[in-house]
């Protein structure tokens, strides 16, 4: 926590590329849990805070993590989308983050699968879907401008996500506390945890 915390206070004062560049590298270094393993769940978003505290999570948590660690350093959220894509050479649905410098042009992908921050356009080995953030969603073209098509709010894993936020929002000490047990009963936890 401490880490992270000085790398957002750190990144106050960073250009774009040094924030996203430090913050992918940070997130990048956490193991990889698919969620059933991690939080017993198919489908599971971890808030920022669980992925940190865990030092674990899948892309969709890294990807989260990102974000929130890019618009805590005082990015500005129309530059950032979680966007899902279809990974090809996986198969399978993944996450990444999407940074606009402006609107109008190709973005940047942050991933956990190929850690380079590289131009979508040279992602081959990802396919997009949709895309979202606090503002909107957005339906992918791969060689067309996304189109917006709703609000974000539509999305019932983030809306939730937001959610869980607040609550750790207003007792960080004690979710910090109770995710460090994460793998105990919620009884065995909050016996070790203050209220």
């Amino acid at each position: 926590m401490k880490a992270w915390k000085q790398l957002i206070d750190s990144g106050q004062n960073w250009s774009d590329m040094r924030r996203l560049k430090a913050t992918n590298d940070f997130v990048n270094q956490f193991t990889f849990v698919d969620d059933i393993d991690h939080w017993q769940q198919e489908d599971y978003w971890a808030t920022p805070l669980q992925t940190l505290v865990t030092r674990g999570g899948d892309c969709e948590d890294f990807s989260i993590a990102k974000y929130f660690t890019l618009t805590s350093m005082g990015m500005d959220e129309d530059k950032l989308r979680l966007t899902y894509v279809k990974a090809l050479s996986l198969n399978q649905a993944h996450m990444v983050v999407s940074y606009y410098d402006n609107p109008k042009v190709t973005p940047l992908v942050l991933d956990n699968l190929n850690t380079q921050i590289l131009p979508a356009t040279q992602r081959d080995d990802l396919y997009p879907v949709y895309s979202f953030n606090g503002k909107g969603l957005w339906v992918n073209k791969k060689q067309q401008s996304d189109q917006f098509v709703d609000s974000s709010e539509r999305i019932s894993l983030w809306q939730k996500l937001l959610k869980s936020m607040d609550v750790e929002a207003a007792n960080e000490p004690a979710m910090i506390c109770l995710y460090q047990y994460y793998d105990l009963t919620d009884s065995e936890a909050r016996t070790r945890c203050p209220d």
